[in-house]
């Protein structure tokens, strides 16, 4: 056999979006790119802030020796003191540079996360639908994914997650804004999870950590914020990155942050930075951490998406498709009329390219990724009312 069988289990679990982006391709190259309509890939589009430009400049022209040098595995210093700076204020409380760690990114933050904390066999619990790679980066570090059902809004079913925590339950993953619904976890449904973690904790004669990823902390809509989850739980751990944020998903910066009065923290912080670097991510990369220093507080355009959003619910809403209205991300999860994997299939008659809810967790849903310009969110409307009316006939 050429490759491991949890390899070859992995591409087979893991092939709509591939499925989709192969699709996609085929659509394109036989009836042009600006004719289809593809919302299957959440790749975000709108551009950095100018500042982000300018920061890039201003590195390129200090033309340091040390640039592009080693670093402690952490990261740069002043890089983590410009981190401490903006989780302080996100989660509402001091947290000190000690306390961060740069990753690559936020999927390596949560595998650094998943390396430090999991013995074989310990459970991590999340809500579905869920991020794909939640499964693959579990079982990476030999722990067992546990979903359990969100909600019929897609909120927490806090009942479904404290029934699901046992003995060998390790972390609690909760990602807000939601990819890929785009809910956005209330302070009050977060307190409660606290409640439930703190007394389960004791029961189980250990600490449940909470596992928060933020990616999409600041693309929230209608004038909302994403709650701070370090003032509601002392053992929690947040995750992000500048992928969304900033539209930098390809130069792999994020950081991971632990919570200042978390039990053997120095150990944990030891175990993060051993992980970060046996991993064999080593470091963030040199530059992004530069850039991330001069542009930690900035954001996208976030109006851009939220325009879209309201666009594209119109679009579904007369087309006649039930969903839940995003408050934040750049997701919609509406419901489908038929077998998801099938109104795919319909979508892509008319040049729609859509993610089929099953892979996410979510079956009976498609995911919409509107991280597009809104003239194709436009163009899609007679072709979403089309496949409607062709599953209703089925």
């Amino acid at each position: 056999m050429s490759i491991s069988q949890k390899i070859r289990e992995y591409l087979a679990g893991a092939s709509w979006i591939r499925k989709m982006f192969e699709e996609g391709a085929r659509l394109k190259a036989q009836y042009g790119e600006d004719r289809v309509c593809d919302f299957s890939l959440g790749n975000p589009d709108v551009p950095p802030p100018p500042s982000v430009k300018k920061a890039l400049e201003e590195i390129i022209r200090e033309d340091a020796p040390s640039l592009h040098g080693y670093m402690p595995n952490a990261g740069f210093p002043f890089v983590r003191e410009a981190m401490a700076v903006k989780v302080s204020k996100e989660q509402k409380m001091a947290v000190p540079m000690e306390h961060i760690v740069m990753t690559c990114g936020a999927a390596g933050g949560l595998n650094v996360v998943f390396k430090a904390l999991l013995e074989p066999g310990d459970e991590v619990i999340y809500p579905a639908p869920f991020f794909v790679e939640y499964k693959f980066y579990v079982e990476n570090h030999q722990g067992v994914p546990k979903p359990v059902p969100s909600k019929e809004d897609f909120s927490l079913d806090l009942e479904a997650i404290e029934a699901a925590i046992g003995p060998r339950t390790k972390a609690v993953l909760i990602n807000s804004p939601h990819n890929p619904t785009g809910q956005l976890y209330e302070e009050e449904e977060l307190r409660q999870l606290a409640e439930i973690l703190n007394r389960k904790s004791r029961e189980v004669g250990h600490p449940i950590y909470l596992v928060s990823d933020e990616p999409y902390r600041h693309l929230v809509f209608d004038g909302l914020e994403t709650p701070a989850i370090f003032p509601l739980y002392e053992q929690s751990i947040v995750v992000s990155s500048f992928s969304k944020e900033l539209s930098l998903p390809g130069e792999r910066i994020g950081f991971l942050a632990l919570h200042p009065e978390a039990e053997a923290r120095e150990e944990l912080m030891a175990a993060f930075v051993l992980a970060n670097r046996i991993l064999g991510f080593v470091n963030a990369p040199a530059l992004a951490q530069r850039l991330a220093a001069k542009c930690a507080e900035e954001v996208v355009d976030v109006s851009i998406y939220e325009q879209r959003r309201d666009l594209f619910c119109e679009v579904l809403e007369e087309a006649g498709l039930e969903f839940v209205k995003p408050k934040g991300a750049f997701y919609l999860f509406p419901k489908t009329p038929i077998d998801d994997v099938e109104f795919c299939r319909l979508l892509q008659e008319e040049l729609i390219l859509a993610v089929p809810g099953r892979g996410f967790g979510g079956p009976g849903h498609i995911r919409l990724a509107f991280c597009v310009d809104e003239v194709y969110i436009d163009k899609s409307r007679e072709g979403f009312k089309r496949a409607v009316e062709k599953a209703q006939k089925a």
